[in-house]
């Protein structure tokens, strides 16, 4: 089986690759094609997994090349893991936006739109790309933001293309732990949009646990998510959101924290993993020691200026341990190569799951999948603050996929003034001319 890879130099590609190492099962992925436009990331990376495969006796083929059409044919899966613009361009959504005194996180707010706006058309072209070079492949989608980028390919590959994230996976396994129940064997009732969702329900051997949570002050201050909205908000919400929600919850704090910080989360990123692709063009340097030690200190300091804000400390050890996106990724790939029924929150489209959204648009929630692939699973109705937050967030990825398709600059204001982040149509168009202004691929943005 045949594995692509659509932005193969990835700072994160050993973590899917050192998953694939432990699949030994027939019909496992024998071929991994990286594919990336930047040569010397590629190399870098290649040498972490040639290392990794060292004694591994039936470790994946690595092949890695700068050739789209070359990486996509033959493929039986495709994993679309690409940042446009790159870190730097992460850097500059959050600068903009917080010079204008709005969140400028990757994926939420002002720099979700931006970072959007700039990926939804290189999206849309890779997946027209794969519709015609691999039309039966399946697309996993980890690309950022992955709702909305996933809603886009889905115009153009239907359900053959669905997104995946860690943060529910991880979210609910720290609950069950805090249980005492086995995180293999539980039922996450989560619900929403990417990075917008809420554990309402964990459910073992038929019993809801989660109101014995919600009724133990010190069992909801016991993990990070507990900590970071503290146990009143989580008992008077009556579920545990994601940890996303946070610059929802509490946007003044973080927006000042962000503010105060010496520099952006995205130029910190920017900053460390330039020193990491720059030591690997040292022959004499060690690949998976100097990647492991980079990562481990990527984990650690995960949304630290929000856990300022809540006084929740340094991350603790089990707390580092994320849901395993490349182990969704790999359960989700054998479910449809191999027909091993399993469940997953992914995102996929609606399909009248939630019945506030129309069928086509993504959602996030815990999907049954099998060799068809992933089928939405009946889920309750969302609660009034819930229904407010997820159909305005909506709305706004619909004015980002219409300005992305259309060209139009009054579709991006639009975009940026619905969210309920920003709070001004005069900063949504000040935010559009900062974002232009850095962004030479939003050019395209020049039609009314």
């Amino acid at each position: 089986m045949k594995l692509t890879i659509l932005g193969g130099g990835g700072f994160r590609v050993p973590l899917v690759y050192g998953a694939l190492l432990g699949d030994h099962a027939e019909g496992r992925v024998s071929r991994v094609t990286l594919y990336d436009t930047d040569t010397d990331r590629l190399t870098a990376v290649a040498r972490v997994l040639a290392e990794q495969a060292a004694g591994v006796e039936d470790a994946p083929a690595v092949v890695a090349t700068d050739d789209l059409d070359e990486a996509l044919k033959g493929a039986d899966f495709v994993f679309s893991a690409i940042r446009v613009g790159g870190l730097e361009g992460r850097a500059a959504d959050e600068r903009v936006a917080l010079d204008e005194g709005v969140l400028g996180q990757e994926t939420v707010g002002a720099g979700g739109i931006a970072y959007g706006l700039r990926t939804v058309p290189v999206a849309t072209a890779v997946a027209r790309r794969i519709a015609r070079l691999a039309p039966d492949a399946w697309v996993i989608n980890f690309t950022n933001p992955a709702g909305l980028v996933t809603e886009a390919m889905a115009r153009h590959l239907g359900d053959r293309v669905i997104g995946i994230c860690d943060s529910p996976v991880g979210l609910g396994r720290r609950i069950a732990r805090v249980l005492g129940a086995d995180p293999d064997r539980a039922w996450i009732d989560y619900v929403g949009l990417n990075h917008l969702g809420w554990v309402r329900g964990l459910w073992v051997d038929g019993r809801d646990e989660l109101p014995r949570l919600l009724a133990d002050p010190e069992l909801l201050g016991s993990f990070e998510e507990g900590r970071l909205f503290g146990p009143d908000w989580l008992r008077s919400l009556g579920s545990v959101p994601n940890e996303y929600l946070h610059y929802y919850y509490f946007n003044r704090e973080a927006v000042r924290a962000y503010q105060d910080a010496e520099q952006t989360r995205g130029a910190f990123l920017r900053d460390q993993q330039e020193g990491f692709y720059a030591r690997m063009k040292d022959p004499a340097a060690p690949p998976l020691a100097t990647w492991d030690r980079t990562r481990a200190e990527r984990e650690a300091t995960y949304m630290a200026e929000n856990r300022d804000v809540a006084g929740a400390g340094e991350r603790e050890e089990s707390d580092l341990e994320s849901g395993g996106y490349e182990q969704v990724a790999l359960a989700l790939m054998r479910a449809v190569a191999r027909n091993e029924r399993t469940s997953l929150i992914l995102d996929v489209r609606n399909r009248g799951t939630l019945q506030v959204l129309d069928d086509d648009a993504v959602i996030e929630v815990p999907c049954l999948v099998d060799a068809n692939g992933a089928h939405p699973v009946a889920v309750d109705p969302l609660p009034y603050h819930a229904v407010g937050l997820v159909t305005a967030v909506k709305a706004v990825e619909r004015a980002v996929l219409e300005a992305a398709e259309s060209g139009s600059r009054a579709a991006a204001v639009r975009a940026f003034a619905l969210h309920p982040l920003v709070d001004s149509v005069s900063v949504a168009r000040r935010l559009v001319e900062g974002y232009t202004g850095v962004h030479p691929g939003l050019a395209y943005l020049d039609r009314p």
